[in-house]
């Protein structure tokens, strides 16, 4: 049932003042009487409007270094109060406790002192315990009280009061308190991590800003995702974005940070179906898209370069869903924003979650992001045969993409440029056998490419067949006991074997 409450008193205790002086004046305005403590108090006085100071109301003064301010029945008493439950009624006339109807009240900002390096003095003290007392107390009786808990509420608390002046009703109250409980939630969830550390000892995660998708993986699913997007990344034109273009914007970014140099990939279902390094933006375009123009199509686009009207041109011949850069030149925009669905996104900052977490069976797995790059000083040489440097550069190049591809995964790489990959197979073998295959078809001349695998050779069946196909370099984690097999042959043949001592399973 849709109850209607009058606002009379309000209880405003609040770091975050902005906007808050038109919600107080126009509280004012429907004859509410103010409750304050200290900088709020004399803030709400300052607009010529009197408040009552919670010292005033309570008889006591704050205490314990301001600990203890408004913890006291006669605060709680009149927020927890039921307004139709006569011995509650009679409770709060005994003892002169007044209706509070309105309680505006933030958080010490705990996160954010944490994350400015403060000692551990400093940050227990920005443990909020009156605040998140007021704000589950005024949110548990919902069917009361009207709770504000962050600045982000004040929006929807104006909008409320210009519609229908002081008055509320259960639905608007019950949002609000769900609002409020995702405050303290999220603040609780940061305070056991800050203990917690590495100790793992239970997995609390909080995200704020949800977006109901179109769908999910499949258009029968529904799909959320939680998370601001915006900090990320500026959507210039196109439509909205789905479920899967998120996971292959993830992907995107997860590989493309892989690289120093100027480099434009091209990704189909999370994996790189064309990716190039060149001098020029142009050439490093060309060379991604020769990679494999039939599964270019749909795909998504990214580079860590600035698109010009040059590269416009030659991208808008294809049909695609995203692209990605950090920056696009007026004409460039111009050319891209032909098709009204494509998605034009410009990237403002790096940095992925270093945690990945996947729900599984009746649980979640949390695993570290695999943020291992490899260089050539790291590597170890197997073989007698070393590599020479255009052929060390590629192999790097290599490993980079097989990282990012779904296991089992080979690469093919020849002048920074991939020939082929073949990914997803349940033997390395058919990974291997797929690459070939997919790079003669696109006519890449094998002889002296690289290869990758995103794990070691047991059998020497694969460097066997990579050699036969004019590969002359091989980089892999190594760690098989069978290794010799692999590093015989590569002896016996002229082939070059590189260690890495890192695995890069993708499942």
């Amino acid at each position: 049932m849709m109850v209607e409450k009058r606002i009379k008193r309000a209880l405003v205790s609040v770091y975050h003042k902005e906007g808050l002086d038109e919600i107080i004046k126009k509280l004012h305005q429907e004859d509410v009487r103010f409750v304050s403590t200290g900088g709020t108090q004399a803030f709400i006085e300052s607009l010529g409007i009197p408040c009552e100071a919670v010292e005033e109301l309570t008889g006591y003064p704050s205490i314990l270094g301001g600990r203890v301010k408004t913890l006291h029945p006669k605060v709680f008493g009149g927020i927890l109060t039921r307004r139709e439950h006569a011995e509650d009624q009679k409770q709060i006339l005994r003892y002169d406790i007044p209706e509070i109807d309105l309680v505006i009240v933030d958080l010490y900002p705990f996160e954010e002192t944490v994350a400015s390096g403060a000692d551990e003095a400093s940050i227990i003290e920005k443990i909020d315990i009156g605040g998140i007392s007021l704000i589950r107390a005024a949110a548990k009786n919902f069917n009361d009280v009207v709770i504000i808990a962050s600045e982000a509420q004040y929006a929807p608390l104006m909008s409320m009061l210009e519609e229908k002046g002081a008055t509320t009703n259960t639905e608007e109250r019950r949002w609000f308190a769900k609002e409020a409980f995702a405050v303290t939630s999220a603040y609780d969830t940061a305070i056991f991590n800050y203990f917690d550390q590495d100790d793992h000892a239970a997995f609390r995660v909080a995200v704020d800003d949800a977006k109901i998708m179109r769908y999910g993986e499949n258009p029968h699913q529904k799909g959320i995702f939680y998370g601001n997007f915006d900090d990320l990344f500026d959507q210039l034109h196109g439509k909205e974005i789905s479920y899967n273009n998120l996971l292959d914007i993830d992907a995107a970014l997860a590989l493309i940070d892989e690289f120093d140099e100027l480099t434009f990939a091209v990704l189909k279902h999370n994996n790189a179906c064309g990716i190039a390094s060149c001098p020029t933006i142009v050439e490093a375009w060309k060379d991604a898209l020769a990679g494999d123009p039939v599964s270019a199509f749909g795909g998504i686009l990214i580079t860590n370069d600035v698109i010009d009207r040059a590269v416009a041109e030659e991208i808008n011949r294809i049909f695609f869903e995203v692209i990605i850069a950090p920056d696009y030149m007026t004409d460039a925009l111009e050319i891209l924003e032909q098709k009204k669905n494509r998605i034009i996104l410009l990237r403002k900052k790096s940095g992925l979650q270093t945690r990945q977490y996947r729900s599984l069976l009746n649980g979640v797995l949390v695993q570290d992001r695999d943020l291992s790059i490899q260089t050539a000083d790291v590597l170890v040489p197997m073989t007698e045969k070393r590599p020479d440097g255009r052929e060390t550069e590629d192999l790097l190049f290599a490993n980079k993409l097989v990282k990012h591809s779904k296991s089992n995964a080979i690469t093919l790489v020849k002048n920074k440029q991939l020939c082929a990959s073949g990914i997803g197979q349940t033997s390395r073998v058919d990974a291997l056998k797929q690459a070939i295959e997919k790079a003669n078809s696109f006519h890449f001349d094998l002889n002296g490419a690289v290869m990758a695998s995103d794990a070691f050779f047991p059998f020497p069946d694969c460097v066997e067949i990579a050699d036969k196909a004019g590969i002359t370099a091989i980089i892999q984690p190594g760690g098989s006991i069978n290794d010799t097999l692999s590093v015989d042959y590569c002896n016996a043949h002229g082939l070059s074997m590189m260690k890495t001592g890192i695995r890069h399973f993708k499942h």
